[in-house]
C-alpha cells in the first residue's frame, strides 16, 4: 500500500486529469511499481462500494430464506464490482497494440485506477439514499442519474487526457471501456444468478 501522502497526491493528479489538466499525469506514479500500486485504489474505494452494496442486498424481501441470502448475494456483489473493474483493463491491454495506444496502457490504467476510487466516494450520496429509500423512488433516481452523468463526463475526460490522441480516439477508448465494462456486468449477473437494480 502506498503512503498516505502518495494517494493523496495520486488522487489529486487523477482528479485534475478529469477537469482536463494534463499536468495531472505528472502527479501519478507511471513504474512498474506504480502500475501495481494503483490498484490499491480498489481498497481506497472498498467503503462507499460496501455501502452500495449493503444497501443492494437490504432490496431483498424480509422472508428468512433471502436474509440467510444476503452475505452470499453480498459477496456476489463485490465479485462483480472487482470484474467490471478489471476485466475491461485487461481487455485493454490485448487491445491496445492494435490500437496504437500501447504507449499510453501504463498511464490509462494509473489514471483508471485512481479515478475509479474517486468516483466511488463521488456517487456515495447515491448509495446512502439507496439506504433509505427504494431505488425506484424520484429522488434516489434523480440523484442516482445525476451522478452517473457527471462520472461519465469526468471519466471521458480523464480518458481523452490521458491517451492525448485526440477527442476521437479518446472517445473510442472510452466508448470501449463502458462497453466492455456492461458486458463484464451482464455476463457476471446472469453467471452469479442476480439481478443488481440500477
Amino acid at each position: 500500500m502506498p503512503p498516505a501522502d502518495d494517494i493523496q497526491r495520486f488522487m489529486v493528479g487523477a482528479w485534475r486529469l478529469m477537469t482536463g489538466k494534463r499536468d495531472g499525469l505528472s502527479l501519478l506514479d507511471i513504474s512498474a511499481d506504480g502500475f501495481w500500486n494503483s490498484f490499491f485504489a480498489i481498497i481506497i474505494a472498498l467503503p462507499p462500494l460496501i455501502v452500495d452494496w449493503v444497501a443492494t442486498a437490504n432490496e431483498l424481501s424480509d422472508d428468512p430464506a433471502a436474509t440467510a441470502s444476503r452475505f452470499s448475494y453480498l459477496l456476489r456483489l463485490a465479485v462483480i464490482e472487482m470484474g467490471v473493474w478489471i476485466l475491461p483493463l485487461i481487455a485493454l491491454a490485448l487491445a491496445a497494440p492494435l490500437a496504437g495506444i500501447r504507449d499510453r496502457f501504463v498511464q490509462y490504467v494509473v489514471a483508471f485506477n485512481w479515478g475509479s476510487a474517486i468516483l466511488a466516494w463521488l456517487v456515495l450520496p447515491a448509495a446512502l439514499l439507496k439506504l433509505l429509500l427504494t431505488s425506484n423512488s424520484a429522488l434516489f433516481l434523480t440523484v442516482s442519474f445525476g451522478l452517473f452523468a457527471l462520472s461519465m463526463v469526468l471519466t471521458w475526460r480523464l480518458t481523452n487526457v490521458v491517451i492525448a490522441r485526440g477527442p476521437a480516439m479518446g472517445s473510442a477508448v472510452f466508448a470501449a471501456m463502458f462497453a466492455a465494462s456492461v458486458i463484464v456486468l451482464v455476463v457476471l449477473q446472469s453467471a452469479l444468478g442476480i439481478y443488481v437494480p440500477r
